[in-house]
């Protein structure tokens, strides 16, 4: 079928567009967050499609999968068809509730002609879906590879914006564990840390998809510090490289981390005795690593995913 969907989280839509369909993506003249067109860092096949979104009205399409709640008016704006109305559509929540927990109502809640996708039980559970119907189709990523070495002895961390999302990333535990470990951190708009941790000068990386993951996987082992967002992509990214993970035992982290594939811990502190005992154990973390990568594959593969997406599309759509 022929699949709308806008690119908002290029590692997600990595995944999304693997499947059998034609997926068409808006892309505009700046490519702006509302056009960005096909990755420019991401591997997606052929079956990708830009359209201009001057042209999307010419564009005949299957389904709609929206993202963020002003792609209902642009559809409308730029196609003239109402999701759930005049074209079959779903919505992915990838976010935690950004309000209260628990007693944020979501905005598609009053909403039943709009399937409601979450990318986890846990954000199933904490957000207000009113009398939405909701499904979770949990992630699915690539396989990279059992790419891990850790031949450097050093933690490393994936943190995109860790300035902005400050306590969101638990950015001030990723800085606190650096004070005490050697640090390595990727990701968007890193460089401002140095300043705040003089042990990550020179250990800051923005390296395109195609570079990061072999990068990482010279590392010892895997710090997740985030505190409120979904589970983090670059956490099962880590998990399948062979990585063994340290994360905080917040949202989703704690299903996703078996026992025997690392430490799972509100403590900051056991974190950090679990990373420093890695650190000097080599043998130990290629246990737990292999462990990890063994129990992401199965749960986070991406033929489960792909396989998820095409029924709930299949049953959308008729």
């Amino acid at each position: 079928m022929r699949v709308l969907a806008w690119h908002v989280h290029g590692s997600w839509m990595t995944s999304f567009v693997q499947g059998p369909h034609d997926y068409v993506v808006p892309v505009d003249d700046e490519r702006s967050p509302d056009g960005r067109g096909r990755a420019q860092s991401w591997d997606w096949p052929a079956s990708v499609r830009e359209v201009h979104v001057d042209a999307l009205r010419d564009e005949l399409v299957d389904v709609v999968v929206l993202q963020r709640p002003a792609e209902l008016q642009l559809l409308e704006r730029w196609t003239g068809l109402r999701a759930g109305v005049d074209v079959p559509a779903v919505y992915v929540e990838h976010n935690t509730p950004a309000g209260p927990a628990v007693a944020t109502r979501h905005h598609l809640a009053d909403r039943t002609d709009l399937p409601l996708v979450h990318v986890t039980p846990f954000n199933a559970l904490t957000w207000d879906n009113g009398s939405a119907p909701v499904t979770v189709i949990e992630h699915g990523i690539p396989d990279p590879g059992p790419l891990w070495t850790g031949e450097r002895e050093r933690v490393a961390a994936v943190v995109n914006e860790p300035v902005r999302r400050w306590r969101v990333a638990g950015t001030d535990v990723l800085l606190d564990v650096a004070s005490r470990l050697p640090v390595e951190v990727y990701g968007m708009g890193t460089a401002p840390l140095a300043e705040r941790e003089p042990s990550l000068v020179g250990h800051l990386h923005d390296l395109p998809q195609a570079r990061l993951h072999a990068a990482m996987a010279g590392a010892r082992a895997y710090l997740h510090p985030y505190r409120w967002t979904s589970l983090g992509l670059s956490l099962i990214e880590a998990m399948t490289l062979g990585m063994p993970v340290a994360a905080l035992a917040t949202t989703a982290a704690p299903e996703a981390v078996p026992p025997d594939a690392g430490v799972v811990s509100a403590d900051p502190a056991v974190l950090v005795a679990a990373l420093q005992r890695w650190l000097a154990d080599p043998a130990e973390a290629r246990d737990r690593g292999a462990a990890a990568r063994t129990f992401a594959l199965d749960r986070f593969g991406l033929a489960r995913f792909l396989s998820d997406w095409d029924e709930l599309l299949k049953g959308v759509t008729g």
